[in-house]
């Protein structure tokens, strides 16, 4: 994955903010909201795609589109630059692939042991026992 150029191929727009802020959130578009279509993509490969399809379903559109907003600061750069940096977390986590568990052999020496101990105990508790005078 190479993050220049994903960047390249994402597409913003300028909205303008909802909520509370007096005027300046009536005159200013400093709210950034970012796209970015997974299938026109040509900076991942098709595995990558598909993984990201896998692992981002609940966040992508019906069309393969993955939408983020920002309007945290009141610069529309500053909210530019946090929802690219989201973005680029939320293919980082999309693109990880966790480790296979390989299930590890109980050594000999454990299993010898155990079956020491048992016959020891069994013995002890043997030991205990009313003798048969029979």
């Amino acid at each position: 994955m190479e993050s220049e150029k994903i960047i390249s191929e994402l597409s913003f727009k300028a909205v303008r903010s909802s909520g509370a802020g007096g005027q300046n959130v009536n005159k200013v578009s400093s709210k950034v909201v970012l796209s970015f279509d997974l299938n026109a993509s040509q900076s991942l490969s098709e595995e990558e795609k598909a993984l990201l399809q896998m692992n981002l379903a609940a966040r992508l559109t019906s069309e393969n589109i993955l939408i983020l907003n920002c309007d945290e600061d009141r610069s529309q750069l500053k909210n530019k630059e946090i929802v690219v940096k989201r973005f680029l977390e939320i293919i980082k986590k999309g693109l990880f692939v966790p480790k296979i568990r390989k299930a590890t052999k109980i050594p000999k020496s454990v299993i010898k042991k155990r079956i020491k101990d048992k016959k020891n105990v069994s013995e002890i508790k043997q030991s205990r026992r009313k003798p048969n005078f029979e």
